[in-house]
């Protein structure tokens, strides 16, 4: 009896954690490797749509996809740009929810900004050879805008923090 609750509580840690990954877009290196387009090049491209916010490689219905936020005439978009020739491939407002509430302090985060989030990613990558930038989530930390960048290689990921101003 003790033996089966002990399997159980295993399985439901392991399942917690699947699920802690998968709300986090966890993407594993080989198939972030399989990416052409980077996550600087998805943000420029995603420009055209107003300006870049936010972005991230993320698993979505078992694919990997480039998703970044914009804000442009006071509303935000969901931008996916597709991450093997680096064009828009999809533009969704985002109207309500959690989604709305991000965009929101993203927005607010980038707009004390001097430094593009593309270019804080740059810089973040340069700084660390051989790593690719993840994602990119700006914030505002005791008032001054930062990004976080979340990088990873073969051996892992790191979580770097880039002064936007």
């Amino acid at each position: 009896m003790n033996t089966k609750f002990v399997i159980s509580a295993y399985a439901g840690v392991f399942l917690m954690a699947g699920v802690a990954m998968a709300e986090e877009g966890g993407v594993e290196w080989k198939t972030l490797s399989t990416a052409k387009v980077s996550l600087q090049k998805g943000l420029a491209a995603a420009q055209q749509k107003g300006k870049p916010i936010s972005g991230k490689f993320e698993m979505e219905h078992g694919k990997l996809q480039l998703s970044t936020y914009t804000a442009g005439k006071g509303k935000y978009s969901e931008v996916i740009v597709d991450h093997k020739s680096g064009k828009v491939a999809k533009t969704e407002e985002i109207k309500e929810g959690d989604d709305l509430k991000h965009a929101q302090a993203q927005s607010e985060a980038m707009a004390k900004a001097k430094k593009s989030l593309a270019a804080a990613v740059a810089h973040a990558v340069v700084q660390n050879k051989g790593y690719r930038a993840v994602s990119a989530m700006p914030s505002l930390e005791n008032g001054a805008p930062v990004a976080a960048v979340v990088l990873e290689n073969a051996s892992g990921s790191k979580t770097v923090s880039e002064k936007l101003n």
